[in-house]
């Protein structure tokens, strides 16, 4: 029995890392100025960028769900099964359509697994699924191992501007403002489902302790015995900030000697347009 992998461009996994690893990925369309395009295929990072700082409107939408049944139909021509990893159904709807579209006309061919994640950590189910089929798992068994996990991750965000979170309705332009001047750098948390707010602080040095903090909290408590037991791995994102990013990977390997660390990856756009540029992010997730 032959298992395909797909995922969306929220993982941070570009369409030449896709080919490398044997999966496939659909880009996440992005609007900007009422212009489609397509992450990693017709728009770049540091285009997206571009267009992010010079005020142009940008959103996020969801992937056609006629292409990725077309995807999925030309798959099932040399695969048996088909296990199709999008981001978390808390911050998308993409999950829920592609859910109802699998359960209706790909019945026990396609398991779409919302197992809430974004960006690094679902880089990570990626992972574990490839993992999974070179031991010879089923795509039931894998089905079963991601849905089981789905709660076993965490990921902090420092945020470096209040700029887009004002412009999403996120934050009132009287708050924006104030912390604006204050120089707030929010720190922000996505567990499961949410985006939420975790901590205000002024400096990037005091982000980074937060964010460590907060893991090793994570580590120590939710996580203790997978962490004992080896299963954990650790990871670090950013938008439009590699520099800082590679600093903060060395801080995080220092701090957590134990655990594997394996990327140092751009956040997903969808996340990115929310934040803007200049963010740092920790995250850590459990492995197969």
């Amino acid at each position: 029995m032959k298992t395909a992998i797909v995922t969306d461009s929220n993982s941070g996994i570009t369409q030449s890392q896709a080919k490398e690893l044997g999966i496939y990925v659909v880009p996440m369309p992005v609007l900007i100025d009422g212009e489609q395009y397509f992450e990693d295929i017709s728009l770049t990072q540091e285009q997206f960028y571009e267009k992010l700082k010079s005020d142009a409107q940008v959103s996020t939408s969801q992937p056609s769900a006629y292409d990725v049944g077309e995807l999925w139909t030309k798959l099932l021509k040399d695969y048996d099964k088909i296990i199709h990893i999008p981001m978390s159904s808390g911050l998308s709807e993409t999950c829920h359509t592609l859910s109802h579209l699998a359960e209706t006309q790909f019945k026990g061919k396609v398991y779409v697994i919302d197992n809430q994640r974004i960006s690094i950590t679902m880089r990570h189910s990626v992972d574990d699924a490839l993992n999974m089929i070179r031991d010879g798992k089923t795509a039931e068994e894998i089905r079963d191992f991601l849905m089981q996990t789905k709660m076993q991750s965490s990921i902090y965000i420092m945020v470096d501007t209040l700029k887009y979170l004002k412009k999403g309705g996120r934050l009132t332009p009287a708050v924006a403002a104030i912390g604006t001047l204050l120089k707030i750098k929010p720190v922000l948390q996505i567990q499961g489902e949410k985006l939420d707010q975790f901590k205000k602080v002024r400096k990037l040095a005091d982000a980074k302790a937060v964010m460590i903090d907060a893991i090793r909290s994570d580590l120590d408590t939710r996580f203790k015995d997978l962490r004992a037991a080896g299963k954990m791995v650790l990871a670090v994102a950013h938008t439009q900030n590699f520099e800082e990013a590679r600093i903060f990977a060395d801080e995080i390997k220092s701090a957590f000697p134990d655990i594997e660390f394996n990327y140092i990856d751009p956040l997903s756009l969808s996340v990115s347009c929310h934040i803007g540029p200049g963010a740092l992010a920790v995250a850590t997730s459990v492995k197969y």
